[in-house]
């Protein structure tokens, strides 16, 4: 069959493409940006932007020649651009909409298990789901719960693998008791690939989970094993501790971490009573549990650079936000007179000294803060072009600088790799 596929070069959606590839279909990737590096290059793409088409006539040519739709495209936050009005619901309207008039003949929507009361990401994605319920096709709609991989991870289950790596004790948020159903995005991308060519899922809603509930320590205790981290100890860290933290994942608003995920880790995330079995019935299969998929697929050294650098990211960003504008603080609190004699030593003409020093200020204020926002590569970029042109014009210009004696000028040199390594920090996908 001839399929389209939201959001395939997502987490979840190019394990199913790549699924429903290996099975023999013609996938075609409906995607914001297209692939411009070859990771995808095997799959036909339209370009579509799921913040802005909500309207039936968007889709309808995009949809020609087209037997099925699997819809994956979604957002774990909202951002200025995208909303879940859009993205979750008006958007996959006229997609399912438009899957009617043009007569594609299965549509599967990726949804998401939890409770409304959880938050407007929940709400959005079960408000889709009960309009394409609504419509005369053959439509399928898996509500997964932790989708996982021992291949990689995003968003949530990222931010689950930090907490199993971190070094000296696995810190246990409220005790660690909150109950999930986790299943491998493996199972999820085999899962519709069976529905696809199957009629048993037709019309019905599919809880898409593995076979039994773990709770949040067991889960992080087995990618704890996994990675081959050292150390069993528990630490129970009170709830009213981590709130804290959630609020302010939620103030930022990056990253995953906010109270729609807190609230369904607190409300447990596990299927209605034989919903696995149910699943399991339907598919043909029975998803493999959390040990059985680990045990196939041993953990490399990448694995765990990334579980644990990947909370110490954004702890890189927020440091070198504060260094930029510190620098800039002081840079106009200190003496200007002094500022500009050591200008002048350099050989820069008095009367640009002063001004220099200023513009120099404002800069590094300015770069401070960017890194924050979502201008942080920018930022980044130009944080390295200074480093680098500041110090080889007063190391070059001023020598004696080199053996000052608190290396004011050599602690420029860690700060270059340091720059690098937040370039690729800020590749999130």
């Amino acid at each position: 069959m001839r399929i389209l596929v939201t959001g395939a070069y997502g987490f979840i959606g190019s394990h199913i493409a790549s699924a429903l590839h290996a099975a023999g279909h013609e996938v075609i990737a409906a995607v914001r940006w297209p692939d411009t590096h070859g990771r995808f290059g095997h799959w036909p793409a339209v370009v579509c932007d799921f913040a802005r088409d909500t309207q039936v006539g968007n889709w309808l040519s995009r949809l020609s020649e087209v037997d099925a739709v699997v819809n994956c495209a979604g957002i774990l936050r909202e951002t200025r651009n995208q909303s879940f009005a859009a993205v979750h619901v008006e958007t996959p309207k006229a997609l399912f909409a438009a899957c009617v008039q043009a007569g594609v003949k299965k549509v599967v929507q990726i949804s998401a298990l939890g409770h409304p009361a959880d938050g407007e990401f929940i709400r959005s994605k079960h408000a889709a789901d009960d309009f394409l319920s609504g419509l005369d096709l053959d439509w399928v709609i898996l509500r997964p719960s932790v989708v996982y991989s021992p291949a990689g991870s995003y968003g949530g289950t990222s931010i689950l693998r930090a907490l199993a790596a971190l070094p000296f004790a696995l810190f246990l948020p409220g005790a660690g008791r909150q109950r999930l159903q986790p299943i491998a995005a493996e199972d999820l991308a085999r899962a519709v690939s069976r529905l696809i060519d199957s009629d048993a899922g037709n019309r019905r809603l599919v809880e898409a989970v593995g076979p039994e509930p773990v709770t949040l320590a067991d889960y992080l205790r087995a990618f704890r094993r996994w990675l081959g981290v050292s150390g069993s100890r528990t630490i129970n860290i009170p709830l009213f501790l981590v709130r804290p933290f959630v609020w302010l994942g939620e103030f930022l608003g990056h990253g995953p971490l906010g109270m729609t995920m807190y609230r369904m880790l607190q409300r447990g995330n596990v299927a209605s009573p034989g919903g696995a079995e149910t699943c399991a019935s339907l598919t043909g299969f029975r998803p493999r549990s959390l040990a059985e998929t680990l045990s196939a697929a041993p953990s490399h050294v990448q694995d765990r650079w990334h579980a644990r650098l990947y909370l110490l990211a954004p702890l890189l960003r927020v440091t070198m936000a504060i260094v930029w504008i510190g620098s800039g603080v002081a840079g106009l609190l200190y003496p200007l007179d002094e500022s500009a004699l050591l200008l002048a030593i350099a050989g820069v003409p008095a009367a640009a000294a002063t001004p220099l020093v200023l513009a120099a200020s404002g800069v590094d204020l300015a770069l401070g803060l960017l890194v924050l926002t979502r201008y942080a590569r920018f930022a980044a970029g130009f944080m390295l072009v200074s480093v680098i042109a500041y110090t080889l014009f007063l190391g070059i210009a001023l020598p004696g600088l080199w053996l000052e004696p608190f290396g004011a000028l050599i602690k420029n040199l860690p700060l270059i790799p340091s720059l690098l390594m937040m370039l690729v920090f800020l590749d999130r996908r």
